[in-house]
C-alpha cells in the first residue's frame, strides 16, 4: 500500500471522529431552530406554571427544567424588575400573575429542585419516552406522606406503658370512689324512709286512742 494512502485514510478517520464529538453540543435542539424551540419551552413553561402538571417526552422535559428553574428562583423576589424579567421570557401577564402570587410563596422555603420527572412508559407510534413534568410543592400525595407524623415504637415497654398503666389504674380508683360515694345515700336514706313511716303509725295510734 502506497504511504498516500494510508496518510488519506488516516485523515478521514480523524475527521470523521472530531464531527462525531459532542464539542458545542450541550444545547439539545430537539431537532428546532433557536425561534421555534424558545417559543416551544415559553409556552411549555406558561403550561406548567398554569397547570402544576404537563404530560411531554421525556427530552422535552429535561430541557424545560433547565429553562423553568430560573424563572421560578427568580419569582422568589417579588420586585418590579424581576416580574420583567420574567415576562421577558414567558409573554404573558396571566401567567406572571400566576407566579408571583401562588407559586412563589409555596416555594419560598425550597432552595432548588422545585420540578420533578415521572417517567411513566413509552408512546404508540415512534415510541418515544414519555414523562409528566410537575411542580414539587404542588403534589398531594408526596407532600401528604411527608407531613404524616411518624412514631417509633421502641422494643420495651418504657416509660409510656407505665404511665398509660398507672393512669388506668387511677381512673379505675376513681370510678369505684364514685360508685361508692352513689350508693353510700341510698342505704342512709332507707332508715329515714322507715322513721317516718314509724313515727306516722304513732300518730294514728295516738289519735285512735284519744278518740276512745
Amino acid at each position: 500500500m502506497d504511504l498516500g494512502d494510508t496518510l488519506e485514510k488516516i485523515q478521514l478517520t480523524v475527521t470523521y471522529e472530531i464531527l462525531n464529538m459532542r464539542h458545542g453540543n450541550k444545547v439539545n435542539n430537539l431537532g428546532r431552530k433557536s425561534a421555534h424551540r424558545k417559543a416551544m419551552l415559553s409556552n411549555m413553561a406558561s403550561s406548567l406554571i398554569l397547570h402544576k402538571r404537563i404530560s411531554t417526552t421525556v427530552a422535552k422535559a429535561k430541557a424545560l427544567r433547565g429553562y423553568v428553574e430560573p424563572l421560578l428562583t427568580k419569582s422568589k423576589t417579588d420586585t418590579t424588575h424581576s416580574r420583567r424579567i420574567v415576562f421577558s421570557y414567558l409573554q404573558n401577564k396571566e401567567i406572571v400573575t400566576e407566579l408571583f402570587r401562588d407559586v412563589a410563596p409555596k416555594i419560598a422555603d425550597r432552595t432548588g429542585g422545585y420540578t420533578r420527572i415521572i417517567r411513566t412508559g413509552y408512546r404508540l407510534g415512534d415510541n418515544a419516552e414519555m414523562c409528566i413534568i410537575e411542580l414539587v410543592d404542588f403534589n398531594e400525595i408526596y407532600t401528604n406522606e411527608k407531613a404524616k407524623k411518624t412514631t417509633r415504637r421502641s422494643r420495651r415497654g418504657g416509660k409510656a406503658s407505665t404511665e398509660e398503666t398507672v393512669a388506668a389504674t387511677e381512673v379505675e380508683a376513681k370510678a369505684e370512689e364514685v360508685v361508692e360515694v352513689t350508693e353510700e345515700p341510698t342505704s342512709s336514706e332507707e332508715p329515714v324512709a322507715d322513721t317516718e313511716s314509724s313515727t306516722d303509725e304513732e300518730s294514728t295510734d295516738e289519735e285512735s286512742t284519744e278518740e276512745k
